[in-house]
């Protein structure tokens, strides 16, 4: 016999008590004995005192399908896709923000903060181009280069040093340099509305970048563009939504449990790993810390964790546009700063209190991929925390990144 049990508009189960995952999610079983002569007309012989057995149940209910469903379901996605182009992720209503290059770094750091945005691309006068984009990563960059003694950049010089003289600064340091020994600066990755979706979507994945910028422009020279949006994964996947809502069926891949399928960062011997470590921090770890740990380990977000490994709370990249508050980053130490004193700065920003709870999704191994995937439907989400069922340890962490390249590997 199965139970949930519904309490506070949540369906939850008894955690004192055996629970299996099934089609309904996590659910109580409960064994009774039977007489030894009795004969059930429907459904498994259950014996007395029969121990139950967790890993026996999960790979009897666990959905599992062919290889030739998942290659099916991802030629359907491709395909579907392939015939849609970047006009389709067009707002009806909207903003974009846009930086000019000349204007000072400190500035730049304020407007982003005011306009609850965590990059903006860069606009260049003289040559009449969209030329870079100006990232959270880049105040990260140079939050650490003011921390450093003896650094060439202080904070005085903030007010005049402009976000041209940091691309080239930050080319230097990455030691990007042309034939003649001058910098060069990253090329801007861009879009065209015309462009389809699989076209966008790869371009984001290849290029190891959170957005695309979609740029028109009615020249064959591209002289006059115009930015028309910035283009996400979030965005391509509400595409997918909207099209495969009602057909679901017809993408049988969907309905995996994540813990089946190559996707995500695990906690070692929990899920299989993509290469890379599950990154994670206590609330009192330094900003510093935290701050190292995105550039180093390559993440966009690590999870806040308490001594249990519990989920607390997520520190990401764009979090650090907080710190533009009354001009906190003037007069902190990263290292003194402790990550639960930074998030407390950023739940007075100006994103909504509703918005930043939203952002910290969890889910569970045995949960679909499909489930999964609604989940970034909420506004703000950018990865979602698998967690243990009741004790809210996690177990791993994915992307969207990780779903786009499994769905389009």
């Amino acid at each position: 016999m199965q139970y949930k049990f519904y309490v506070d508009g949540e369906w939850r189960y008894d955690e004192h008590q055996s629970w299996v995952t099934s089609e309904y999610g996590l659910v109580n079983t409960l064994l009774f004995p039977m007489d030894a002569n009795h004969n059930p007309t429907a459904g498994p012989e259950l014996h007395a005192n029969m121990e139950l057995d967790n890993e026996h149940f999960r790979r009897v209910v666990l959905p599992t399908i062919s290889e030739a469903d998942v290659q099916a379901s991802r030629h359907r996605i491709s395909v579907f896709l392939s015939t849609q182009t970047a006009y389709e992720l067009l707002p009806k209503s909207g903003k974009v923000v846009a930086l000019d290059v000349d204007l000072p770094v400190k500035q730049a750091f304020h407007i982003l903060y005011e306009q609850g945005v965590p990059m903006a691309p860069l606009w260049d006068f003289s040559r009449g181009q969209f030329v870079g984009v100006l990232s959270a990563l880049d105040f990260i960059l140079i939050l650490r280069e003011l921390g450093n003694h003896g650094s060439n950049l202080t904070e005085e010089e903030l007010d005049t040093h402009t976000i041209a003289a940091w691309k080239e600064g930050k080319a230097y340091l990455n030691r990007q340099f042309d034939g003649q020994g001058r910098a060069v600066t990253r090329q801007l990755i861009h879009a065209g509305p015309y462009d389809n979706l699989k076209e966008v979507a790869l371009k984001i994945l290849q290029n190891d970048v959170c957005t695309v910028p979609i740029i028109h422009s009615s020249s064959d020279d591209g002289s006059f563009p115009q930015l028309l949006h910035l283009a996400s994964l979030s965005g391509i996947l509400k595409c997918i939504f909207r099209y495969f809502r009602h057909v679901s069926g017809s993408l049988p891949v969907l309905q995996l449990p994540i813990c089946s399928i190559p996707l995500g960062t695990w906690v070692p011997k929990i899920g299989e790993s993509n290469g890379r470590p599950l990154a994670m921090l206590r609330p009192s770890a330094s900003l510093s810390a935290a701050l190292n740990l995105l550039i180093h380990a390559q993440v966009s977000s690590i999870p806040i964790v308490d001594d249990n490994d519990s989920l607390l709370d997520i520190y990401c990249r764009s979090d650090i546009t907080a710190l533009a508050k009354d001009r906190v980053y003037t007069h902190i130490n990263l290292n003194e700063m402790t990550i639960h004193q930074a998030l407390q700065l950023g739940q007075d920003s100006f994103y909504p209190y509703e918005l930043r709870s939203q952002r910290c999704q969890m889910c569970l191994r045995s949960d679909s991929l499909f489930k999964v995937m609604e989940r970034f439907g909420n506004p703000g989400v950018r990865q979602v925390i698998i967690v243990e069922a009741g004790s809210k340890r996690v177990e791993g962490i994915v992307t969207l990144s990780d779903i786009f390249r499994f769905l389009l590997s």
